[in-house]
């Protein structure tokens, strides 16, 4: 078993997002998860990400405030508790456009190795 304190854990720069800060909670270290990583995104008002695509699948856990999100034209809000399932390679943008920070948890299977 190993735990990781929220107070231990890095902050990391995220590909394309802006007015963000993410921390790795866990993953990518010795003795943490095998197949896939943790993050926890907080958003500030006017933040967000892409529209980019990755070649992985990725879920997105709302813990607090309201995210938009749009995929292939179509637009969505998720909230408190709400989950959100992007496909591999799927092209998507996110933003807060509240004036409170969003905070999620996005899980992601590490890497394919070449």
């Amino acid at each position: 078993m190993q735990i990781k304190r929220f107070s231990d854990a890095p902050y990391y720069d995220a590909p394309n997002h802006f007015d963000c800060k993410a921390m790795r909670l866990a993953g990518f270290e010795d003795g943490g998860p095998e197949n896939f990583w943790i993050g926890c995104s907080h958003f500030l008002p006017g933040g967000g990400a892409g529209p980019d695509s990755s070649p992985l699948e990725k879920v997105y856990v709302i813990l607090s405030g309201q995210l938009t999100i749009r995929v292939g034209g179509k637009e969505e809000k998720a909230g408190p508790m709400d989950s959100v399932t992007i496909p591999a390679g799927e092209e998507r943008e996110i933003v807060n456009e509240s004036n409170d920070i969003v905070t999620m948890i996005v899980v992601m299977p590490y890497p394919k190795k070449s």
